[in-house]
């Protein structure tokens, strides 16, 4: 009988260790399954509008950066181009017709300067000579009506320089006429070297429904491009599971595709919210027949060892198991070894 009581209490003890411990690993080793693969998805959307005459990928295809995608009937942006060019051009002789009109308007009013300061000379030395005799009193009056005169010739060939000057601007290459027109110039060769889109990530497309013919609009999704440079699972995890996570410390993740095999990540950063307060319709919990419910944190941790033997799917179910016995810097956490 006492060895029967010896032997219960062995098994009871035996569990009890058996349940410290396994608690103990859960909570210093906090996992879920409500976890899901995420990457970066590139939308393509063309930047101009037109009628496609080329699509050079087909869905489920593997693309490289740089890899061309489709391609856009250039024939109207190479019109446009042209006639842009055209117009600076056109720029350019009128800004130089306005420079020479400056030009031809500044040598008249020196022109008239030089002659001023001879009417001037002459309308001074009269005024002395009358004083001696030397001159009439029409030869002062002639001198002053030509000083006057040519004083006022000045003053409108100044008026008309400064006419010339406004019409004209800026000078050179900084005339906003040109400005404006090499613009034109800019935006009609943006327009056609955007009529061919390439792939701005190596990836795979997916989404992709269009044939040579079809007129796309600017801005406008055509398909999508799923980039295979960076992978991340973001894992829902209770708020209670928190405590121990810090960014830095490794995980232990497994794809519901690939049950036997094992991807190692690192977590990033842990959501500042609960995912229910970022929903269509956040819970109100104001009222009088609330009842707690656990909320889920999203964890984001990044992928290191992307295997392209087990391609991944953005969007499918992972475990994921986070060994917070570490903290972010790799040294083993104080409380994970009392």
């Amino acid at each position: 009988m006492r060895t029967k009581i010896i032997m219960l209490a062995g098994a009871i003890a035996a569990g009890a260790a058996g349940i410290w411990v396994y608690q103990s690993y859960g909570a210093r080793h906090p996992s879920t399954d409500d976890a899901y693969v995420g990457a970066n998805v590139v939308r393509v959307a063309p930047r101009v509008t037109g009628r496609l005459v080329g699509v050079t990928v087909t869905n489920q295809q593997n693309v490289k950066r740089g890899d061309p995608l489709f391609s856009i009937d250039p024939a109207t942006f190479r019109f446009d181009l042209e006639q842009a060019q055209a117009q600076l051009a056109s720029a350019r002789r009128e800004v130089a017709e306005a420079e020479a009109t400056v030009n031809s308007a500044a040598a008249e009013v020196h022109q008239r300067e030089v002659l001023l300061i001879n009417a001037r000379t002459r309308a001074e030395r009269a005024h002395q000579l009358i004083l001696k005799n030397y001159v009439s009193r029409q030869g002062l009056d002639d001198a002053d009506a030509e000083y006057k005169s040519v004083t006022a010739n000045l003053q409108v060939a100044q008026a008309q320089l400064d006419e010339a000057r406004s019409k004209l601007g800026k000078p050179g290459d900084d005339n906003d006429r040109i400005v404006a027109a090499k613009a034109a110039v800019d935006h009609a060769q943006w327009a056609l070297d955007n009529t061919r889109g390439t792939a701005a990530c190596s990836g795979q497309v997916d989404m992709l429904n269009l044939q040579p013919g079809n007129v796309v609009r600017a801005d406008t999704d055509m398909f999508v491009l799923i980039c295979d440079n960076r992978y991340w699972v973001d894992a829902n995890y209770k708020e209670v599971q928190l405590e121990r996570i810090r960014a830095g410390q490794p995980a232990d993740i497994t794809v519901d595709m690939y049950p036997s095999h094992h991807f190692h990540g690192t977590v990033q950063s842990v959501s500042g919210a609960a995912g229910a307060a970022f929903s269509l319709l956040p819970p109100q919990n104001a009222t009088g027949n609330w009842v707690k419910v656990t909320q889920r944190v999203p964890v984001r941790i990044r992928i290191d060892d992307v295997d392209p033997a087990h391609p991944l799917r953005v969007g499918t179910s992972t475990s994921v198991t986070i060994d917070t016995t570490v903290t972010g810097n790799g040294k083993v956490a104080l409380a994970a070894t009392r």
